[in-house]
């Protein structure tokens, strides 16, 4: 092997004008990229057969690609310029220029550091930072991915389209996480019924509604509410339903609030709706309001103590 690349390297010299050091020092960086060619490889294949949770084999196998990437550009980067104070020096330099001349991939490389080490998301949260939502599906050196939701799409469904966001906006935009330490959200829906309806037994009925759908029952729920509550220092006043009361212009809106997982927002809000369906529809004293147009006569409807006095 020694003998065959001392014949190569006196054959470049001679036609090709490059000397034998060079020559060793690109033999050696092959079989260095070679090497971790293979060691991808073969993690792969062993992280696909041994690890069967795929979140884990996505974690474990990006990991180990990073990992052995740095390890050859350091190897390559040691046979090209020596020992470590000898390329220490050029890299100071090589960096200034790259700052400049690349400012914006400098600062994606920076934002996934950033993203790395102080960890405001990862693969498998729901996001949205800037004016796009979506579900993290990877995370690379320049960009992360999401699979867009909401947009015209309603209630945080998913759009199906792919956006990659370059990791410099961790810096440049505010970043909301809705799945990362309080793995929950709560939603509202406002529901109108007329002024002659009978507004508590409609709170009652939804309350037992909200009640029959709260996820608080599980205790795995109740303990990732209190293990947020002392890690972020979240006070939680309400973390069981409750329905508010409001009066709107064409009658009494009452307003369930109720926490729910942030991807099935839109499974419990249709399963809520078609229990008050079904609720109002067997109570005859109970109508949604709409817009209407209805004349008040309050000499003849008004209360009697706040009727207006008959016209003589």
């Amino acid at each position: 092997m020694s003998e065959l690349l001392s014949e190569f390297a006196d054959w470049s010299q001679r036609f090709l004008g490059v000397s034998p050091t060079v020559v060793e020092r690109i033999a050696w960086s092959i079989l260095a990229w070679l090497i971790y060619l293979a060691l991808r490889v073969v993690v792969s294949a062993v992280v696909d057969r041994r690890v069967s949770d795929v979140g884990k084999k996505y974690l474990l196998a990006k990991s180990f690609n990073y990992i052995l990437g740095f390890a050859v550009i350091i190897v390559t980067m040691i046979i090209w310029f020596g020992n470590v104070t000898g390329w220490a020096a050029y890299l100071g330099i090589l960096s200034a220029g790259l700052a400049i001349a690349l400012q914006d991939p400098v600062t994606n490389l920076a934002g996934w550091i950033f993203i790395t080490v102080r960890k405001p998301f990862g693969v498998g949260d729901r996001i949205q930072i800037g004016e796009h939502r979506g579900d993290v599906i990877d995370m690379r050196l320049f960009q992360f991915t999401l699979v867009e939701i909401g947009n015209w799409v309603d209630a945080d469904q998913s759009t199906g389209r792919i956006i990659h966001i370059p990791n410099g906006w961790v810096f440049k935009h505010s970043t909301a996480n809705y799945t990362a330490g309080f793995n929950f959200i709560w939603n509202e829906l406002p529901i109108t019924i007329t002024f002659e309806s009978n507004w508590e037994k409609a709170k009652q009925i939804l309350t037992d509604i909200a009640a029959r759908h709260s996820i608080l029952e599980d205790r795995e729920a109740q303990e990732q509410v209190r293990r947020a509550a002392r890690k972020y220092l979240i006070y939680f006043q309400h973390l069981t339903p409750i329905v508010w009361t409001s009066v709107a212009d064409n009658g009494v809106t009452l307003t369930v609030r109720y926490i729910c997982e942030p991807r099935k927002r839109r499974s419990s809000e249709g399963a809520i709706w078609e229990e008050v369906l079904r609720g109002f529809g067997s109570a005859d004293d109970i109508d949604f309001a709409y817009p209407t147009t209805r004349f008040y006569n309050n000499i003849s409807e008004g209360k009697p103590e706040a009727r207006a006095a008959p016209e003589e």
